[in-house]
This record gives structure tokens, sequence and C-alpha cells, in this order.
């Protein structure tokens, strides 16, 4: 028999009766929190911080589906796990460990998208889930548009604003002029790539921009939930 199965509900920071609206909300919430590109790219929190956003893809995988997740909770009751009270966790603090699937018997995790085959399987899994709800994040905002979802003006404004591309040329010297028209130059070139959907231009932007964009889509989504 294989081992116990992840707590997803605990995850994703909701109670085991949470609607298809709720999950589709935490794992938002708990994607963006937790999205390695929140931190530098020789940050010490990264490896920690990519771990972490892969239990919550894995979690989202498997509760959003509903026939995965009447597997998964016939699974989850068989090994104990309680179906009714729920206590409150903070994803940021508590690390959740992942437990290896057996090569036979027991549960098929993998069929849920745990248990990847190496880590680069993993991150690719967890990247292209991730970029179909950042494109919907970002159909609501207003700043991409269309089923490709292509960046729109609204979109352009805020990576601008974030990029600092128009900073150099407020400083009044030369190489803050100078370091402007590279910053400006750099997002020009994103930008006259045609026919990207905003999580291709996203993946293009420097680290620090990637991460400046995340914190304020975070900020919307975070200010949403408390608003609902």
């Amino acid at each position: 028999m294989s081992g116990a199965p992840p707590d997803y509900y605990t995850i994703l920071d909701i109670s085991p009766q949470a609607s298809q609206q709720q999950i589709r909300d935490a794992y938002k919430k708990q994607a963006l929190k937790s999205h390695p590109d929140r931190v530098p790219s020789d940050s010490p929190e990264r490896p920690a911080r990519t771990k972490k956003f892969q239990q919550i893809n894995d979690a989202y995988y498997t509760l959003s589906d509903p026939t995965r997740r009447r597997d998964y909770d016939s699974a989850r009751s068989y090994h104990g796990f309680s179906s009714g009270d729920y206590e409150d966790s903070d994803p940021e603090t508590e690390d959740i460990p992942r437990q290896a699937p057996k090569p036979s018997g027991g549960f098929p995790w993998s069929s849920f998208g745990f248990g990847a085959k190496n880590a680069a399987d993993e991150e690719h899994f967890s990247n292209e889930q991730f970029g179909g709800v950042f494109e919907e994040m970002l159909r609501e905002e207003g700043m991409a548009e269309g089923q490709e979802a292509r960046p729109t003006g609204k979109f352009w404004s805020v990576v601008g604003g974030l990029s600092g591309g128009a900073m150099g040329f407020i400083v009044a010297n030369f190489p803050g002029a100078l370091a402007g028209a590279v910053a400006g130059n750099r997002l020009g070139a994103v930008r006259d790539a045609k026919g990207k959907s905003v999580y291709s231009v996203f993946q293009e932007l420097p680290q620090g921009d990637k991460a400046r964009l995340l914190s304020e889509l975070a900020a919307k989504v975070f200010a949403h939930a408390v608003g609902s």
C-alpha cells in the first residue's frame, strides 16, 4: 500500500467542504504568495518556495477536478484524515512533506500530477498550470484580452510603471539617464514581440519586474478576497 496522501486542503488553507470556487480562489492566493519569482533568482528562499509552489499546484490540480477530488477524498478518508473540523494553517511557514509514491499497489498519486518523474518535469507542470490561471487573473483585472490573453494597454502601463524604464530620465545625471534608456529598451523589445500572451511576456521580464508584478497582482487578489 502506498503512503498517506498529502493533505491538499491544508496546503490550500481551505476546508474539506470548500466549493470549487473557493478552491480556485485559494489557489490564486497561495500560488501568488509562494511563487518563486517573488524573490531574487539567487535568494536562499527560492528552493523552498519552488517546492511549496509545486505542492500548491499539485493540490489545485487534484481538487479542481470533481472526479480527481472524489478519488482523492476516498483515499484521504481511508488514511484517517478528518473530513469535519478544519484548523487554519499558515502555508508560508508550515513545510508540508511530500510523500513519494510507491512503485506498485496503493493509490496512483502520479495520475494527479503528483510525483512527477523529476524536478524539471514538476517545475514545467507547475508553471504551465499557473500560466493559465495567471492569464485568467489578468483578464479579470483588464490587463489581458481574448482567448489568447493578449496584453492590453493597461498591462503595458502597469509593467512600464513597475520596470522603472522612465525613472532614469527623472534622475538629473547621465548614469541615471543611461540606466533608464537601457531599461526602456529592454521593455520595448519585450513589447514589440507580437502574438504573445501575458504569461509569455511575464516570463521574459527581468526578475525584479516579475516580483513587483506578482506583488501588485497579489494585492488585488487579496483585496478581492477580503471584500467578498
